[in-house]
């Protein structure tokens, strides 16, 4: 069995892809825009500037860039999730990489590879976008995953807070301190946008819209009926936190029962593409007796809109709704 060096190449550039992309995002803005970061993004800039009001307006243009920048035709596709992943990069920032990834690509594809320049500058136009993409979509599952296991314990620490005599602004910036990134640097924000004056609930129904959550949904309403009509917000809250916390398990547990459902239908659905690829690797003169007759694009192309529609209905048989 031999395997085309060129498919190792096209791999080995790739990673270097996405390689290059987190580098660059830990270089420019260090390590406290990572997830994995013990000191929130929000303490680590208040920590080198500690003006309160600059270090608010820099995450709020990060926070919104992204939506604003959904006109452009090409960054459209990575607008929402590059929202809800909280890119630091701006919008011009994000495209420039995919054109410098585009090149590395191209560079390394022209070294290693013996394509035709068109098919090269396809591939690295491929690479760089997609790279992009895998990369931003990557961040956006790990920050919203992350943000919901976090929202059950930051709403009871606000509980406990509230229960101790704090007032709710107090609340929410015990959470700030306390509560690791996501979540700390989203309701440091929320208390700092309070503290000059925008409303609570009105912040919270923002934060909730922007991640498109509904548990936090949840919680701007349960904040905007105890401020329209009163009572206590601690027993409101902590019913609150235990329905979120239930519905977190019940979400963990539909995705653990359907977990081998859905590894199927992505096996079944990258089977034959893997199978077409074996047996290139294996035999690669194997379609050369008939590719040269007239049925044999017709039956490619049927063959691949067959593909396509198999993969459509993989995904939508096992996209269970809770």
């Amino acid at each position: 069995m031999s395997i085309d060096p060129a498919i190792i190449v096209y791999v080995l550039i790739f990673v270097a892809v996405l390689a290059l992309v987190e580098g660059l995002y830990l270089t420019v803005f260090g390590k406290s825009i990572s997830l994995n970061s013990r000191m929130t993004r929000r303490l680590a800039l208040l920590e080198k500037n500690n003006n309160r009001e600059e270090v608010l307006a820099q995450l709020r243009k990060e926070m919104s860039q992204h939506m604003n920048a959904r006109s452009i035709p090409i960054y459209s596709i990575l607008a929402d999730k590059a929202q809800k992943a909280n890119i630091a990069f701006s919008p011009v920032q994000l495209i420039g990489i995919m054109v410098l990834l585009s090149g590395f690509a191209y560079v390394g594809l022209a070294f290693g590879t013996p394509a035709a320049p068109p098919v090269r500058a396809l591939l690295a136009v491929v690479m760089g976008v997609g790279g992009v993409y895998m990369w931003v979509n990557k961040k956006a599952k790990k920050r919203v995953s992350l943000m919901e296991e976090q929202l059950p314990d930051a709403v009871e620490l606000m509980v406990r807070s509230l229960r101790v005599g704090h007032p709710f602004s107090s609340a929410l910036s015990i959470v700030a301190k306390e509560v690791p990134d996501p979540l700390g640097t989203e309701f440091g924000m929320i208390g700092d946008e309070a503290a000059y004056g925008r409303d609570v609930a009105e912040s919270l129904k923002a934060f909730a819209e922007r991640m498109d959550n509904q548990d936090l949904r949840f919680l701007a309403v349960a904040v905007t009926i105890q401020q329209q009509s009163g009572g206590n917000l601690a027993e409101i809250l902590e019913g609150l936190a235990k329905v979120i916390r239930s519905r977190f398990k019940l979400f963990r547990r539909v995705k653990a029962i359907t977990a081998e459902a859905k590894w199927s239908g992505m096996f079944l659905s990258s089977f034959p593409v893997l199978a077409l690829l074996m047996i290139l690797m294996l035999k690669p003169d194997y379609f050369d007796e008939v590719k040269e007759t007239s049925a044999f694009v017709p039956a490619a192309l049927i063959v691949g809109v067959f593909l396509v529609v198999n993969v459509i209905f993989m995904k939508m048989m096992v996209n269970i709704k809770v």
